[in-house]
């Protein structure tokens, strides 16, 4: 029997990770750990056990990991010391005993000099400490979010079309999902000790090809506007975006931009073992909800 604990319980990857989890796990073979554990109530309804725990607490830590033999570190937020927080999970899991971490860092591109603030180099020293650590480890290497996609196209793309700044590369996003069940594969089998994954979704768009997706779902016009940087922060944040944030998604709209994230691996299809969602897949399901609500809004 092997004790698994996701990190972040409360949270999108976690949560899905451990629902994903379920499919493949006894539920008491299960464990979610949060800050609030009153917020994963759903959870602790199916039968996983939750704990409390912080990052910043490390006596908590060692804790909630006692008889947990793997930990799926699900990564802090950017700029909340990022590395503090992490080496805090990786000493307490080494204190308490635990044999393996899995760790969900950005794709970055061997020889890149694209650098992500409060991410890129955060990423590299985690895959350090783990490395120096003695634990056993698994990197699943995360691209953009399926999920971001039309925020970084501007906020309201089949509104107002796809405004970015200008670029041509291209990024081969994957949905929060697919990557929840990456990790669960992962957690659940042998064989991945010392793995390292770079789960591109694909195919890669660029946000040109968003503008072109757009107008064969819906059916009409949605052109690719390119904008400067300041007017780009400056629309999402006329979106209700607090300007730091804002000023963060333009850092990831340089990368897709720069081709940062473009690869095709094959890693994420081989641990699902189908084809991971597409952009077009997802931007339809997105278009048809849409319809649904306004439609429904529209009977009253």
């Amino acid at each position: 029997m092997t004790k698994i604990l996701v990190t972040g319980a409360t949270g999108n990857i976690g949560r899905l990770t451990l629902d994903r989890l379920l499919n493949r796990a006894p539920a008491n073979d299960l464990v979610g750990l949060a800050r609030e554990p009153a917020k994963a109530a759903d959870l602790a309804a199916k039968g996983i056990e939750i704990r409390q725990g912080d990052y910043f607490d490390d006596e908590g830590l060692v804790r909630a990991f006692k008889g947990i033999d793997k930990v799926m570190m699900v990564s802090a937020t950017a700029f909340t010391d990022r590395n503090t927080q992490h080496e805090n999970v990786i000493n307490a899991a080494w204190q308490a005993g635990v044999q393996h971490i899995v760790y969900m860092p950005i794709i970055h591109k061997a020889g890149s000099a694209f650098r992500l603030p409060q991410v890129t180099e955060e990423d590299r020293f985690v895959e350090d400490r783990l490395k120096s650590s003695g634990l056993i480890y698994t990197l699943v290497r995360h691209p953009p979010f399926l999920e971001t996609i039309e925020t970084y196209a501007g906020g309201h793309p089949l509104e107002t079309g796809v405004r970015a700044p200008a670029g041509s590369g291209k990024a081969a996003y994957a949905s929060r999902e697919d990557l929840a069940e990456a990790h669960a594969v992962v957690l659940s089998e042998d064989g991945h000790a010392y793995g390292d994954y770079a789960l591109y979704g694909g195919p890669a768009v660029s946000f040109a090809d968003i503008a072109r997706i757009l107008t064969e779902i819906s059916g009409k016009p949605v052109p690719f506007r390119a904008v400067s940087e300041q007017d780009y922060v400056a629309q999402l944040v006329s979106l209700g975006l607090p300007e730091p944030a804002a000023g963060f998604m333009l850092k990831w709209v340089e990368g897709v931009n720069a081709g940062e994230w473009d690869g095709e691996t094959g890693d994420l299809e081989k641990l699902l073992g189908r084809k991971p969602k597409t952009p077009t897949e997802f931007l339809r399901a997105s278009h048809a909800a849409r319809q649904l609500e306004t439609e429904s809004l529209r009977r009253g």
